[in-house]
């Protein structure tokens, strides 16, 4: 009876162990951007590297590289069959989100500014 006690501790350990691991793994997931993803995927094209070693160089799962693939591939038939619209990265909006920010106080410090001298020479006359 010792014996089982002690085999069932050792697998509930193992099995928390399994689930800390999992857990570092999915909080230290790797994210990659358009450019890698695209950089990875053409990579991949050249057939220098078979796809499980590429897989492993960038540490990704082989579905993953096929759905990054597919990606690829559906976006290039979209540009050639003429569909120029183009969906804009989350990077790419942040960016324009941050731009657009600066502008506006800009604009703001300009406008105050602009009331100010006004001011001042309304005062002059």
């Amino acid at each position: 009876m010792a014996k089982k006690s002690s085999t069932n501790s050792e697998s509930q350990a193992r099995s928390s162990t399994g689930q800390f691991i999992k857990e570092i793994r999915r909080n230290t997931q790797k994210v990659y951007s358009s450019e890698q993803k695209i950089l990875i995927v053409m990579e991949g094209m050249r057939a220098e590297l078979s796809v499980a070693e590429l897989c492993r160089k960038y540490g990704i799962s082989q579905p993953t590289y096929y759905k990054w693939n597919k990606e690829f591939i559906e976006a290039g038939k979209k540009r050639l069959s003429g569909d120029d619209t183009r969906e804009a990265t989350s990077d790419e909006v942040k960016g324009l989100r941050k731009e657009n920010s600066m502008l506006k106080e800009s604009l703001a410090d300009l406008v105050i500014r602009y009331d100010i001298v006004k001011k001042s020479l309304d005062l002059l006359d």
